[in-house]
């Protein structure tokens, strides 16, 4: 498939200036091309300059650049493989080698996807892999008011997974490419595009939430926030002059052949922080830089772990279930529509449910206060109301202080199975059990619940301990709870008559005695009630961070074993 006139990707782009064929940074050697797809290849040449793409595994497509100097190729792929080469021949020729056709998939969020996993537990015995099929794609931090083409970052490529660039990897997307290229057989890609500290609306264009009274709100602030800083002469003219001046300094120290900042940290770009209509946290400044690049890399499917950021207040974080599932419809029509329908618009969308954070929990449920409870359920909500996504349960995981925990490993592992089930079809159990209905008899409450794999069990020794139950008074009491087959029996002295049960209600329910499967997959918290959580009328309540004791040492929590 070819295409003579520019691609558009459905928002203005900078105009770049004509010159010799090239590429964006995300075509380099040891890229991963997705299998049995159709993959866009693109780039600029001068304006009528015949472009011919030629590939190791017979595929030759040629295309004529566009006025402006674009151009774009699909390659289609067959089998797996590795020690491919791709030509791409105009005036001058580029050759990418040692390029792979496998899996690729996309891994996004903010700072807990950025999470290395060099800074995670488990780390020393990960450090010494090597696994040469399995490939990463990081680049810098970016943000930029308008959509941009191709990144600034002058040193992001393809790496092999070493123990270097395993241990800059984001922990979450190593652990779950890794598991996938063991488990597959086959190369797999991980394209990780983090950004610390970034609110949903940022990663989706402005121009598809100005309606969303919410997202308004979260503008207005930012734009009240500017005209302050403006007031004090931190205006948009100067950020913008500052920034130009940072970035052709950083180009001269690439262009010197420097790639470290100091010991530890490469050379990036510059990013503005002030004033905040040209900052990170602006509806659109994200996807603007972030994704906005990559489109239409052919992916299969994408990983988000993103939240935190929306889940300040509890009408904040029921609202994400609106944001979440507009931008993965976003998405699956932006790849699908720029690849020329080479990315399915159905692609596979699994996200991360918020972990446990702050003091663990002694109520039996917990309110207005702990608003991630409320994220939690957004997001199950997600995976009821839109196809083909799902959700990595990660109760069992976080920290009572850290807001970035350091046990990533099972949240990239649950990932890696709900692809090997939902996308690759293994017969194998890829998640925890889903709490289908109930019935009240007498005084007793039964919970039925579906995925209970081999039998439902508790994560230790002991009884369960995160069920709470209430009666029409809707005050909740602590529930006695027994597993019988594929259900949970409730029982509580406190309530006679019960309606209504709910499941580790909390912050942070990760010491309790949570329910699993004998598989080793975590229940996800839910409600059977639909009362209101939280008085719309009422000033919204904040969580609140937890203080560092002067000290403090993260450990990891005891969980079962994942048994497939």
């Amino acid at each position: 498939m070819r295409i003579s006139t520019p691609f558009i990707l459905g928002i203005l782009i900078p105009f770049f200036a004509f010159g010799k064929v090239r590429l964006p940074t995300i075509f380099s050697d040891y890229l991963v091309f997705q299998q049995q797809s159709g993959n866009p290849i693109w780039g600029w040449a001068e304006p009528g300059e015949k472009v011919t793409v030629s590939t190791t595994w017979g595929s030759k497509e040629s295309v004529t650049a566009g006025e402006d100097g674009s151009w774009k190729v699909i390659c289609y792929t067959q089998e797996p493989g590795v020690g491919h080469e791709v030509s791409i021949q105009g005036s001058n020729q580029i050759v990418l080698k040692e390029a792979a056709v496998g899996e690729v998939w996309l891994c996004a969020g903010q700072s807990n996807m950025g999470w290395s996993t060099g800074n995670s537990f488990e780390a020393d015995g990960e450090l010494e892999v090597t696994l040469p099929d399995f490939r990463i794609f990081r680049s810098a931090r970016e943000h930029w008011h308008e959509p941009l083409k191709e990144n600034r970052d002058r040193l992001a490529c393809w790496k092999p997974c070493n123990p270097q660039s395993a241990a800059e990897t984001s922990a979450v997307a190593y652990y779950f490419g890794k598991t996938l290229q063991q488990k597959l057989g086959v190369p797999v890609g991980i394209i990780q595009r983090a950004y610390a500290g970034t609110p949903i609306e940022g990663w989706m264009p402005w121009g598809i939430q100005r309606d969303d009274p919410r997202t308004q709100e979260h503008k207005k602030q930012l734009d009240e926030g500017a005209k302050k800083a403006i007031a004090r002469g931190e205006t948009k003219e100067k950020a913008l002059v500052a920034f130009q001046q940072g970035l052709a300094e950083y180009n001269a120290k690439i262009d010197r052949g420097e790639t470290m900042k100091n010991q530890s940290r490469p050379l990036s770009p510059p990013i503005i922080t002030k004033p905040s209509n040209l900052g990170h946290q602006y509806p659109g400044h994200i996807f603007n830089a972030m994704i906005a690049p990559i489109v239409p890399y052919a992916i299969r499917g994408v990983v988000w772990y993103q939240g935190e950021r929306n889940a300040k207040n509890a009408p904040q974080a029921e609202h994400y279930t609106e944001q979440l599932k507009q931008m993965i419809g976003y998405y699956r029509n932006l790849w699908h529509g720029n690849s020329w329908g080479a990315v399915n618009d159905g692609f596979p969308f699994y996200f991360t449910q918020l972990p446990s954070w702050n003091p663990v929990q002694t109520m039996p449920v917990e309110g207005v206060k702990s608003p991630w409870i409320v994220s939690r359920e957004s997001m199950l909500r997600v995976t009821q109301e839109l196809y083909n996504t799902g959700m990595a349960v990660t109760i069992d995981t976080g920290d009572e202080v850290l807001l970035h925990p350091k046990n990533k490993k099972p949240i990239g592992v649950r990932h890696a199975y709900l692809a090997l089930g939902k996308t690759y079809g293994f017969p194998l159990v890829y998640q925890g059990p889903i709490f289908s209905n109930f019935k009240v008899e007498g005084k007793k409450m039964l919970l039925n619940f579906t995925s209970s794999g081999s039998g439902l069990t508790g994560g230790r020794e002991g009884p369960l301990n995160a069920f709470a139950l209430a009666g029409k008074d809707q005050v909740w009491h602590w529930a006695k709870a027994k597993i019988k087959e594929n259900a949970v029996v409730l029982t509580s002295n406190k309530v006679k008559n019960p309606v209504a049960a709910r499941y580790a209600w909390a912050m942070n329910p990760s010491q309790r005695n949570l329910l699993y499967n004998q598989e080793g997959f975590p229940a996800s918290p839910f409600r059977t009630d639909d009362w209101p959580l939280y008085d719309p009328e009422s000033e919204p309540v904040e969580v609140t961070k937890p203080v560092r004791p002067k000290g403090y040492e993260s450990k990891d929590w005891t969980r079962p074993e994942i048994k497939n």
